[in-house]
């Protein structure tokens, strides 16, 4: 089963159980993945459909820290229930170790000795771990290394 017609069963599930924040959660998954779709003229496969979730993640995962400044405790939940709904349809994510390791063999296959060669490096590790991290935490672990 692909992931569309595995959002598409969610879908039909949620609301069948009046889960809302699953369902307005998958439909707002579906409405990106078709709104991808339409502005590129093509049908995503699961990979695409990948990057559309795991970028829904990184804009909630952005917007969390507003919220808890402010003491919306009620959307912070929100926020997080909604993740670990979307969570669910990304690959299993990367360990710090396993990231670690992708981001050294990166520097080594680079040769790079520098920040400036941080673009080299960003460019051989994103391909590799597509939707089983985050940019920023492979952004912080190569400013880390290359210090």
């Amino acid at each position: 089963m692909s992931i569309k017609e595995r959002l598409a069963a969610d879908l039909k599930a949620a609301m069948k159980e009046k889960d809302i924040i699953k369902k307005d959660t998958v439909q707002m998954v579906r409405a990106a993945v078709l709104q991808k779709e339409k502005d590129g003229k093509l049908v995503l496969d699961d990979d695409g459909v990948v990057e559309v979730i795991a970028k829904e993640v990184k804009s909630r995962k952005d917007v969390l820290p507003d919220y808890e400044k402010s003491g919306r405790d009620d959307l912070v939940a929100k926020i997080n229930q909604e993740i670990a709904i979307l969570l669910d349809y990304l690959p299993e994510q990367l360990s710090e170790e396993e990231l670690r390791s992708i981001v050294k063999d990166a520097i080594t296959e680079t040769s790079a000795s520098s920040m400036a060669d941080m673009g080299k490096i960003m460019a051989a590790v994103m391909p590799k771990i597509k939707g089983r991290a985050d940019g920023k935490a492979v952004n912080a672990l190569v400013r880390e290394l290359l210090k």
